[in-house]
């Protein structure tokens, strides 16, 4: 079998990204996390964690020798510039890591979940995008009650990122998340059943 179909996951903060891939999870598709990623490479010992604390001082780093993301996330969110350095501290070591992931699959395919998919510019690095979409004020909504923010500090986390109509534009299939988790489920079974055949169309052309 060559390689995976590549299906990249995006969309807003507090849309419901977590919840379609632990659908697809339960499903047996693997889920190639950006944000697990992210968190793996700062790992104490990790040559990307030394980068971090390198560009932005030891007290990015707690008592117990582990990244502070609090504290860390105070700084990048302030001063857009530090928050491009963190990006390019991190991202490649992101990537190669998730490359080298996929690269090892022999299913069909797999979903690889990019929260800031259209902000860094990777939509060339999968091969369809899945955009999970709710109506902004039912992120908000969502935001404010998962966080413990407050409408302000969470319109300013939404703001920061890429627009609604963005995403949309880069959208090969959306997934509309503002109903139930069994309606999520439903929508992610039908996508899994698309997503099978364009696989082994895929893998039939190449023979």
């Amino acid at each position: 079998m060559g390689a995976p179909l590549r299906i990249g996951l995006t969309g807003g903060i507090a849309s419901g990204k977590s919840a379609v891939t632990a659908a697809f999870a339960r499903l047996a598709v693997p889920v190639v996390d950006a944000d697990r990623v992210a968190r793996e490479v700062v790992e104490p010992g990790r040559p990307a964690l030394a980068a971090v604390v390198a560009e932005f001082g030891p007290d990015v780093v707690g008592p117990d020798g582990r990244l502070d993301r609090a504290q860390l996330r105070r700084i990048v969110f302030a001063d857009p510039e530090r928050r491009r350095n963190l990006e390019a501290v991190l991202h490649p070591a992101i990537r190669a890591t998730m490359a080298a992931e996929v690269a090892a699959l022999t299913t069909p395919y797999v979903v690889i979940a990019i929260p800031l998919l259209v902000e860094t510019g990777q939509r060339h690095a999968v091969d369809r995008v899945l955009v999970v979409d709710c109506p902004p004020e039912l992120q908000l909504a969502r935001l404010m009650a998962r966080d413990g923010e407050g409408e302000d500090r969470a319109l300013a986390m939404i703001a920061a990122q890429a627009g609604r109509a963005e995403r949309l534009a880069v959208a090969d299939d959306v997934l509309e998340n503002s109903g139930t988790l069994e309606a999520l489920a439903a929508a992610v079974a039908d996508l899994h059943a698309g997503y099978l055949a364009r696989a082994a169309g895929r893998a039939t052309s190449r023979r």
